[in-house]
């Protein structure tokens, strides 16, 4: 008995499968229609970029002598005013040596004063023919040579006073010091070149960022154009710029081509800080309340279907479905709508601003909120689960057409 109720069960189940494959699973071929509406607001088209931040008018005070810093009157953020004294060397060695320089041209003014006046005796000695030629030119000689002793030891003197005023550095503008690089005692070699001292920005209320923009963008860029930027210190604060310069000597980074572009920026309240990392938008274009549209509403391949069932453009009653077919000319574009009573259109429009990802559009007859489609989505599904996910699909309560 037991084997003939367990026989029954199996051939319960077996007809049970059989009925859901040959009815509960019939398929049929749907076409989905996503839809989005037609916005208006503020679009802008962008270009991105980084920088560094620096002060405008920087200057670097510098070392012209050798010698060890004696005193430090000036630190870091302190405000200088225009031959402020920053700090002197000792000045030991250049005080001795101008007094040396003293010395030698005392010592070459007594030669030349002795040569002048042995070349006036001689002369006329010479001119009784007393002194013979020869040996006049040697008295003549003499005199010039003390003549260029006597100069040479006048610019030496010249020049060890010049080192010894060079001692005391003073600031040549009003302004911030924002570095220092010596310490009292620190020793100050010049022989090659001149070791910066101080670095004072004349302004810090005005800054510069040198901004890195790539190749392929740089062609948009242009003077004047309006600028964002943020830094890590304030990731939710924007700070404003305009483009002040475009440098044309390039800069290779990891293999990418960059050009420099100098930006100015106003800093009243003293947030930007010299060194920090900027992240830029440069605003290319910008429109505002105008009308928008994903960009992929614009890239619909229309199906047969669709194509059958299109109605004749609603911004031009002489074109053609052909030309809705056929090659779209530059700034124009074409979107399938679906108007309240469920009907299908196809409408050209010109296409504007463009951020990547949406698009300002303009046309005749078109207006926020219109249903246009955004993708279809073509498949195999049960004709339950079909008519409960296309929106497209009568009695769904979305006042859209039937599948086309």
């Amino acid at each position: 008995m037991k084997k003939y109720i367990a026989l029954l069960s199996m051939l319960m189940l077996v007809g049970f499968g059989t009925w859901h494959f040959a009815f509960a699973t019939k398929t049929t071929s749907e076409t989905q229609y996503n839809l989005v509406s037609i916005t208006r607001g503020t679009l802008e088209n962008t270009v991105s970029g980084t920088g560094t931040l620096s002060a405008v008018g920087t200057v670097e005070v510098g070392s012209q002598v050798s010698g060890t810093i004696a005193e430090i009157y000036m630190d870091y953020n302190d405000t200088v005013k225009k031959g402020q004294l920053l700090a002197v060397l000792d000045t030991t060695l250049l005080a001795t040596s101008v007094r040396d320089a003293e010395a030698n041209m005392r010592r070459s003014f007594a030669q030349l004063e002795l040569a002048q006046d042995t070349h006036q005796r001689d002369l006329s000695l010479h001119k009784k023919g007393f002194v013979s030629d020869r040996e006049f030119l040697t008295v003549r000689t003499d005199l010039e040579s003390a003549k260029a002793t006597y100069a040479s030891s006048e610019a030496a003197l010249i020049r060890a006073q010049t080192n010894l005023q060079n001692a005391k550095f003073y600031s040549p503008i009003d302004g911030t010091v924002i570095e220092r690089n010596v310490e009292v005692g620190q020793t100050v070699a010049a022989s090659l070149q001149a070791p910066t001292l101080f670095v004072i920005a004349e302004d810090l209320a005005k800054m510069e960022i040198l901004g890195l923009v790539d190749e392929s963008d740089i062609g948009q860029i242009k003077e004047d154009l309006s600028v964002r930027f943020t830094v890590q210190t304030y990731p939710d604060k924007t700070f404003d710029g305009v483009v002040r310069q475009i440098r044309l000597q390039p800069e290779t980074v990891s293999n990418v081509v960059n050009y420099t572009v100098v930006i100015d920026a106003n800093n009243p309240q003293g947030q930007l800080l010299p060194g920090m990392t900027t992240t830029i938008d440069f605003v290319v274009s910008r429109v505002e309340n105008a009308l928008l549209v994903p960009n992929a509403a614009l890239k619909i391949t229309p199906t047969q279907t669709m194509m059958a069932h299109v109605q004749t453009p609603r911004n031009s009653s002489t074109q053609n479905r052909q030309q809705t077919e056929g090659e779209q000319s530059e700034n124009m574009g074409r979107l399938w709508i679906t108007d309240h009573s469920g009907t299908m259109q196809v409408v050209r429009v010109k296409t504007g601003v463009s951020d990547g990802v949406t698009t300002a559009i303009e046309g005749e007859g078109l207006e926020a909120g219109l249903q246009v489609i955004k993708s279809i989505v073509t498949g195999s599904k049960s004709a339950e689960t079909a008519s409960a996910s296309n929106p497209l699909m009568p009695g769904r309560g979305t006042g859209g057409p039937p599948p086309f």
